[in-house]
């Protein structure tokens, strides 16, 4: 008598690397999902920079921050920043279409100037979760 042997899988092998992938899936997903926020945020940070630059030249030629009503610099906004703004002491840069938890919300270069170098000191804050924050800006 002859054998008749079929080759393949069973159903329940089937099953179970599909189950193994659901599970890889649903670990993956939401880490990919903060990867992205968090390059995201960081173009918010970027656009908050070029302004940075501005008020630190600014400073360095006039021992001084510039004043609030300071128009010497581009505004920037983008896909994922809404809008750049200086208020005299502090640069805010506002978040929107990255997500939730993180529309709205803002990064926030705080200038301190040393008056007898003329460099200004840069500090990073913001209500964007820390989690999402480049490295340069946590703290």
């Amino acid at each position: 008598m002859k054998k008749n042997m079929q080759g393949g899988f069973t159903l329940i092998e089937l099953m179970i690397v599909v189950a193994i992938i659901a599970i890889l899936a649903a670990i993956a997903l939401p880490a990919y999902s903060d990867y992205t926020k968090k390059a995201k945020v960081s173009e918010v940070l970027l656009s908050a920079s070029s302004l940075r630059t501005a008020v630190s030249e600014y400073a360095a030629s006039n021992n001084s921050l510039p004043p609030s009503s300071y128009s010497g610099f581009e505004s920037q906004s983008s896909k994922f920043v809404s809008s750049v703004g200086w208020n005299g002491s502090v640069i805010t840069a506002t978040a929107q279409s990255i997500g939730a938890g993180v529309d709205g919300s803002t990064i926030t270069l705080s200038a301190t100037l040393n008056a007898s170098t003329g460099a200004v000191d840069w500090t990073c804050a913001g209500s964007i979760p820390q989690k999402y924050r480049p490295g340069s800006c946590k703290g």
